[in-house]
C-alpha cells in the first residue's frame, strides 16, 4: 500500500518550554488500521492535532496525499476527518441536521444521498430525524463519527473513540471501524484499550514521552516480542527446583506446585522435549500443563515502564 501520510522529524514545543513531540517520524499506508498506543502525555493528541492542522509544529514537516499541513493547510485538511475524544455536538440538532451541517462546512453542496449512505452505514438513520440530546453515549459518538465523514474524507482520525462506551457498544464500534476500512478509509486511533488495538489494527505505534518508541506491524511485533510460558502443574509441591532444571531458567513457583518454562516459539527447538524428559528423570509427575503467550498489553508495558 503507498503511504498516505508522511510524518518527518516532527517536534513540537509549547511556549511554557514543554516539549511534546520530539524528532518523530511516521509513515502511514493508504487503507490500514494504525493503532496510536501511549500513556497520558506521551503526545498522542498533539501528534494527530498537527497532522490534521489544528497546531502549529516546531520543526519537521507532515505532508498527507502530497499536501503539506502548513503551506497546503486546505487541501490537507480536506482529506481528513477527525473525531475528538470529546463529545462535542449541539445538543438541540437533530442528528441529520448536525451531520449535513459539517458537511457545508467544507465547502460541500448537499448530498443527501451521501448523508443518508453514513447514516445507514453507522446504524443511525432510524434516529436521524432524532435531537441529540435524547442519544445514548454510544449514539452520540456515532454522530461524532458521520460528522467527521460527512465530507467524504479519505482518512479518519478517532481520538479514543470507545472511550466511556460499555462492552458491548464497544464491539459494535470496532466492526464499524472495520467496515470503514473496507469502504477505503485509513484510520488513526488513539486508545487506552490495549485489547482495542490488538483487535482491529493492522500496526501498532508505541508513543512515549514525545518520541516514537515503536511502529511495527502487529504480527510482526507480537512475533517479536512476545513470548510464550509453559505452565506446568505438578501433583505434589517442590521444595526447591532440581539443578538440571536449572540450566533451562525453568522457575518454581513460591508454593512449589507450579514449574514455568520461558522459551520463544520461534525457534526451531524450544527445547519443550529436553524439559520433560528432564522432569521424567527427576520422578517429578504432572498433573496438568498449559500454555500462554504474551499479549499486546505486556509488550506495551514493557516497552514504555520507566526506568528504575
Amino acid at each position: 500500500m503507498p503511504d498516505l501520510i508522511a510524518v518527518a522529524d516532527l517536534s513540537k514545543t509549547y511556549a511554557s518550554g514543554f516539549r511534546a513531540l520530539k524528532n518523530i517520524d511516521l509513515t502511514i499506508r493508504e487503507g490500514e488500521i494504525l493503532a496510536l498506543l501511549g500513556p497520558n502525555g506521551a503526545g498522542k493528541t498533539t501528534l494527530i492535532s498537527i497532522i490534521c492542522g489544528l497546531v502549529n509544529p516546531s520543526g519537521g514537516t507532515v505532508t498527507v496525499a502530497g499536501h503539506d499541513v502548513v503551506r497546503d493547510y486546505r487541501a490537507s485538511r480536506s482529506l481528513i476527518g477527525l473525531v475528538p475524544q470529546e463529545l462535542t455536538t449541539d445538543a438541540f440538532e437533530t442528528v441529520w441536521s448536525t451531520v449535513s451541517f459539517s458537511r457545508g462546512l467544507f465547502g460541500k453542496k448537499a448530498d443527501p444521498r451521501h448523508i443518508e449512505k453514513v447514516l445507514k452505514d453507522l446504524s443511525l438513520w432510524d434516529r436521524k430525524d432524532n435531537k441529540i440530546m435524547t442519544l445514548s453515549g454510544g449514539m452520540k459518538r456515532r454522530v461524532m463519527i458521520a460528522k467527521a465523514l460527512s465530507h467524504e474524507p479519505r482518512i479518519l482520525f478517532l481520538d479514543e473513540p470507545t472511550s466511556g462506551v460499555d462492552v458491548q457498544l464497544r464491539t459494535g464500534m470496532w466492526q464499524v471501524i472495520r467496515d470503514l476500512r473496507a469502504g477505503g478509509v485509513t484510520i488513526i486511533l488513539t486508545t487506552h484499550y490495549i485489547d482495542e488495538a490488538e483487535e482491529i489494527s493492522d500496526r501498532v505505534g508505541v508513543i512515549n514521552r514525545g518520541e516514537m518508541v515503536l511502529v511495527e506491524e502487529k504480527a510482526v511485533l507480537m512475533q517479536k516480542l512476545g513470548r510464550k510460558q509453559l505452565m506446568l502443574d505438578l501433583q505434589e509441591p517442590l521444595a526447591a527446583l532440581p539443578p538440571p532444571l536449572r540450566e533451562y531458567g525453568m522457575e518454581l513457583t513460591a508454593d512449589g506446585v507450579q514449574l514455568v518454562y520461558t522459551y520463544d516459539a520461534n525457534l526451531a527447538d524450544t527445547r519443550i522435549p529436553a524439559v520433560l524428559a528432564e522432569l521424567d528423570r527427576a520422578g517429578i509427575r504432572l498433573k496438568d500443563l498449559k500454555t500462554s503467550q504474551s499479549s499486546l498489553e505486556d509488550i506495551f508495558v514493557t516497552l514504555v515502564k520507566s526506568p528504575a
